[in-house]
């Protein structure tokens, strides 16, 4: 030991930098890229410790352009683009607002091109881009605006085993691409 911080790693400078900053557990934090410079183990550790500071009352605010953080860490956000808010409120009301009703699909059926050809008769149906385990039907379908979740489940069930019924959310890397777009 015995070293100036000038003379530690980034890292290593930055984990000290993070202790000097929190040991007396101030209200408000605010962090520039939090996770930037860290192997993926002192990130986790990083962050569960700006985790612990939140659950005990600070209040802590990210600047980042990692939205993998944004996932993990946020509750509320506000996208910038330009130096303008584009978007903010609650994660999970953000979302919900860009959904787009799509589910991935994979069914065990004796019968794929037949279940396949009835899907397309009452909804949207495209490719998907994952696999399952053995030769089941994998499929992405999208809801119209006269049906559910349940309808489409229930359709599933009757027609074969189901695998994999998962919806897709848009992550916020994603939601950030389609804001900036709809805003140039």
């Amino acid at each position: 030991m015995g070293k100036k911080i000038e003379e530690l790693s980034k890292g290593m400078a930055q984990k000290v930098q993070f202790i000097v900053t929190v040991m007396h557990e101030p209200k408000l934090l605010i962090f520039d890229e939090p996770f930037s410079g860290f192997d993926p183990i002192n990130a986790q550790l990083i962050a569960q410790e700006i985790l612990k500071l939140r659950d005990k009352g600070a209040t802590i605010i990210f600047s980042t352009h990692r939205m993998e953080s944004v996932e993990e860490m946020c509750d509320e956000i506000a996208l910038i683009n330009k130096s303008n808010k584009i978007l903010d409120g609650k994660l999970s009301d953000i979302k919900r607002e860009f959904r787009t009703n799509t589910f991935q699909v994979g069914l065990n059926t004796d019968n794929p091109k037949e279940v396949e050809a009835r899907l397309k008769e009452s909804f949207e149906v495209f490719p998907a881009d994952f696999n399952l385990l053995g030769n089941e039907l994998t499929l992405n379908v999208k809801l119209g605006t006269s049906n559910s979740a349940n309808e489409l489940l229930s359709f599933l069930t009757s027609r074969g085993e189901v695998q994999h019924f998962v919806e897709l959310i848009p992550s916020a890397n994603d939601i950030f691409i389609q804001a900036v777009n709809k805003n140039n």
